[in-house]
């Protein structure tokens, strides 16, 4: 990879600029329980980065037999969104900061590409990265059609962005996220910031994999 080439940084959000995993997982770990749905915490942060209304789908057929309705979709959402803000806010990933205002001092436009709607982390952005995900530059579920491991998120990242793939990286801290990034043709940093397994990342399309943000900033620091 010949970083002189950057042009755009295609970022991940939950897990990635924020430590927010561990509340999702629980809840909707929470969501599942109360309908009657078993389910780990830890199995869905192998579901990060696609749409919430995928991860519906796929545990109603699982425990049911048949596809989730509209309805189920949209209730059991909402039902997770309001179990998620019950818990501490969330930190900003250690590194996050320092990696976005690197790329940002280096001329490298950033998109944020996320397979979350939900508008507690989404509403943090301005603050939390002052000028670096303007609405105008993000992707998020209500954009796509399919999500994560679909190219198609990271595919309208770089058409927000204006680039080709050979002018971008991604960086991401799911399996499916990563997966995605390496289908749209674009150079992918997997970062491990959980209990997901760097194998699990090397598995799925990283062409390189970081053991926090904080070293993936410290490298690219260097490379730029």
């Amino acid at each position: 990879m010949d970083y002189r080439l950057i042009k755009a940084a295609l970022i991940d959000m939950d897990g990635t600029l924020y430590d927010s995993m561990p509340n999702h997982a629980r809840a909707w770990k929470r969501v599942m329980d109360t309908v009657g749905v078993d389910a780990t915490e830890d199995e869905f942060f192998l579901y990060e980065g696609q749409t919430g209304a995928k991860t519906i789908d796929l545990m109603i057929r699982r425990a049911f037999g048949r596809p989730a309705t509209d309805q189920e979709k949209h209730d059991l959402y909402a039902m997770k969104a309001k179990f998620f803000v019950e818990q501490p806010p969330v930190e900003v990933m250690p590194g996050a900061i320092e990696l976005v205002k690197l790329l940002r001092n280096h001329g490298i436009d950033t998109v944020l590409v996320t397979g979350s709607g939900q508008n507690s982390l989404l509403s943090r952005l301005d603050s939390d990265f002052p000028g670096a995900f303007p609405p105008e530059k993000r992707i998020t579920s209500a954009s796509v059609t399919h999500g994560k491991p679909h190219p198609e998120p990271y595919l309208k990242g770089l058409a927000l962005a204006g680039v080709c793939p050979e002018e971008a990286i991604v960086i991401d801290n799911a399996p499916l996220g990563t997966a995605s990034g390496h289908a749209a043709g674009i150079y992918t940093i997997g970062v491990v910031t959980g209990p997901v397994p760097r194998a699990e990342l090397e598995g799925n399309g990283a062409d390189i994999v970081y053991n926090s943000m904080a070293e993936c900033a410290e490298t690219l620091s260097r490379l730029l």
